[in-house]
């Protein structure tokens, strides 16, 4: 299986060039698992509602009422209309939410800040994933597409997780030959802004010792690489999901950063 991180910032489908990358690594028999995120969906409803918020070390600080319009944007509208447009598509499709199926158990995230630990509210860490329904749904031929957000250990509780670090944490727990994150830069840039810096291929042991050198929006995403890699995926390879041909050379082994084990 290949799990793909379908970006927030890389979401704009219009011409359905995502959908026919899927179709087209189906076809080759790939079975391919989509995390989607939502950020920018998320960010519009909540200035809808009037609700403010903030990012430290790159995940939203997430009170109670930010969680119910995190998890009604990403469950209930972005989910489904990645399967719609997917299905338009002729791809079969179903859209998963990791708290109400159970695949995703978490535990609150406590992030450091300047080395102080900074309480992000309804931010989880995956500890456990349960594979049981994205198995089946790929036995079946449909493509699962997950929203990443979790329960905790009892299910009374849900949590916003971070898509590129659920991602990474279905990639290990499917034992995923490749975790493709699509995002809105080319990959992973040692000097920000520089594209110049761009990495083209970096062990993960390199990565982690440089890890704590990227900024805050790259930052989760070079943790999920790192994640991925320590849970079992093979390798992890970031993309700019705004091109429209990066997921095709993607899944031809082409393109943005490589993160191998």
């Amino acid at each position: 299986m290949i799990v793909i991180k379908f970006g927030g910032h890389a979401m704009s489908d219009e011409h359905g060039a995502f959908a026919d990358a899927i179709s087209d690594a189906i076809a080759t028999g790939i079975d391919p698992v989509i995390v989607h995120g939502g950020g920018p969906q998320i960010d519009y409803a909540l200035k809808s509602a009037g609700i403010s918020s903030e990012f430290v070390g790159g995940f939203r600080v997430t009170t109670p009422a930010i969680f119910d319009v995190v998890e009604r944007v990403l469950a209930r509208e972005v989910g489904p209309a990645v399967v719609k447009s997917l299905v338009a598509n002729g791809v079969s499709a179903v859209a998963l939410s990791g708290r109400t199926t159970g695949t995703l158990v978490a535990q609150p995230l406590t992030a450091l800040v300047d080395g102080t630990p900074a309480d992000l509210g309804l931010v989880g860490v995956v500890t456990s994933v349960d594979t049981t329904a994205i198995v089946d749904l790929v036995a079946r031929k449909k493509v699962p597409v997950v929203s990443p957000i979790a329960s905790d250990l009892s299910g009374s509780k849900g949590f916003n997780v971070n898509a590129d670090l659920a991602a990474a944490a279905i990639a290990g727990a499917l034992d995923a030959r490749w975790l493709i994150i699509m995002t809105d830069v080319e990959g992973i840039y040692r000097s920000w802004p520089d594209r110049s810096s761009l990495i083209d291929s970096i062990e993960a042991r390199e990565l982690e010792r440089i890890k704590s050198t990227f900024a805050d929006g790259m930052a989760p995403k070079v943790q999920a690489c790192l994640d991925a890699i320590a849970a079992g995926a093979k390798a992890v390879r970031i993309i700019d999901g705004t091109n429209p041909s990066a997921l095709k050379s993607a899944l031809m082994g082409e393109g943005g950063t490589l993160v191998v084990a």
